[in-house]
């Protein structure tokens, strides 16, 4: 079932926001792109405390807006995985900007626990980019050992 999203302007930043604009949705991607998470229970057990009916929620509409795809997990039927679409994975550059943000203007930023990631960041975004991209793509994450 795709979602419309109604649009009270047409202004390019409106759209963002309300396609992708709340904090859950940005750190779903985040926690696929970073943390190579896959599944509700994985998504559950992120740091920042997702109540189950707003990570539901914001799973069906990130699927119905084609930023995610879901898909039967092949060792148990009662799990779906969840991975980026294109459309998903034109979020990175999104996602990369804000971290270098936080990185430059929060001292205590988890970014900062990364700094070879901060520099690559910093030097060669765009690189850094379509690395990722063919990362995630092909099921892997920046740091699939590391907790968010």
């Amino acid at each position: 079932m795709k979602v419309k999203v109604r649009l009270s302007s047409h202004c390019p930043v409106h759209f963002g926001l309300e396609s992708i604009g709340d904090r859950w949705s940005l750190l779903i991607v985040r926690d696929i792109v970073f943390f190579g998470k896959k599944t509700y229970g994985e998504f559950l057990k992120a740091g920042e405390g997702i109540a189950t009916n707003v990570l539901a929620s914001r799973l069906e509409f990130l699927e119905s807006i084609d930023v995610l795809k879901k898909t039967p997990h092949k060792g148990d039927r009662r799990k779906d995985i969840y991975s980026l679409t294109e459309k998903g994975l034109d979020l990175i550059p999104i996602m990369f900007e804000i971290v270098r943000w936080s990185a430059t203007h929060d001292p205590k930023s988890e970014a900062l626990q990364q700094p070879a990631f901060v520099k690559r960041l910093k030097r060669n975004p765009g690189k850094l980019i379509r690395e990722t991209r063919e990362l995630v793509r092909s099921g892997g994450s920046l740091f699939s050992n590391a907790k968010p």
